[in-house]
């Protein structure tokens, strides 16, 4: 049985532990949140101990692996913590606030050879399979990300020093998806629209940017809506237009098939697999997960800085 720590006792780690607890072979032992109350009401649906602080959990000991679903700020110190204890680790995007934090945990991982896996579920998408099914042989030239949607409930959210903004805490996943089915980015230049709120995150963005195989990309991101409106990745090869949505596939104009929905329960599969030495199917390893955090942050810096940001190869 694989004994499963979770630092943070949010919204995201509540979905993981709910997927984990499904498993016959791994369950939820410790759930830390540095709102202890918020620990202990997640931890007593599994049977789980609570911990006011991931220090005080992994002292604890008694662990296989450790997911840490904690908001953008507070990457970290609780990544190192874990590595330090060269416990295998799931992490929750985005990486960091900024890039020094996110390549520090990399080189960790990377010295320690330790399992990790970041939570772009995405990729185990259908619909994301059936698009690069499609697009066999035929190069994108087009492609148009979107990101429409409202403020989630979450105090930080809105908070430029704690979420990093829409970019790097939403549209992070179009951008991966990007990456996916166009491939890397040489350049991006981003556009934010005009705002009077000092500390604020932008409201709206814009952004283009140049594929290094030739394709061209537009993204678009706002939270000022009442409700999800656009969520996603049109992409555009001769004769071929496919518009890829966490819920279905449209192929030409056409729905061509519904999602299933198992995405998020096969990004969990594959990491307990892989932690238990299993032949896995991770998708986005910790290295991987830094290639995409990378472009996010050059978006989100281009729009701060008001000018083309271009990425090494």
């Amino acid at each position: 049985m694989t004994r499963i720590g979770i630092i943070g006792a949010g919204n995201i780690a509540a979905r993981h532990a709910d997927v984990l607890s499904g498993f016959s072979d791994a369950t939820v032992v410790a759930i830390a949140d540095t709102d202890s109350r918020k620990a202990e009401a997640l931890a007593s649906q599994y049977g789980a101990r609570a911990f006011g602080s991931h220090a005080a959990m992994l002292d604890a000991g008694g662990l296989d692996a450790v997911y840490v679903c904690v908001p953008p700020f507070a990457h970290g110190t609780a990544e190192l913590a874990v590595l330090a204890a060269n416990l295998p680790i799931f992490v929750e995007k985005p990486l960091s606030l900024d890039l020094v934090t996110a390549e520090k945990i990399a080189q960790e991982i990377a010295d320690r050879k330790l399992v990790s896996a970041v939570g772009h579920h995405w990729r185990y998408l259908d619909t994301v399979q059936r698009a690069r099914e499609l697009l066999a042989g035929r190069p994108v030239r087009l492609a148009l990300g979107h990101w429409l949607d409202k403020v989630p409930p979450v105090p930080w959210w809105t908070r430029q020093d704690m979420s990093g903004g829409q970019i790097l805490e939403q549209a992070i996943h179009v951008l991966d998806l990007a990456r996916v089915l166009v491939g890397e980015v040489a350049m991006v230049h981003a556009v934010p629209a005009a705002s009077d709120a000092e500390g604020e995150i932008d409201r709206a963005t814009a952004a283009v940017l140049r594929f290094e195989d030739g394709a061209a990309g537009l993204l678009a991101v706002t939270s000022l809506l009442e409700h999800k409106h656009r969520v996603g990745l049109e992409v555009h090869a001769e004769g071929l237009a496919l518009d890829v949505g966490e819920t279905r596939l449209v192929v030409n104009g056409e729905v061509e098939f519904e999602d299933p929905g198992e995405a998020k329960i096969r990004v969990d599969r594959e990491f307990v697999n892989a932690v238990q030495g299993r032949p896995a199917d991770v998708r986005v390893p910790y290295g991987e997960a830094l290639r995409t955090h990378r472009l996010a942050y050059a978006v989100a810096r281009s729009a701060a800085e008001g000018g083309p940001v271009r990425l090494d190869g």
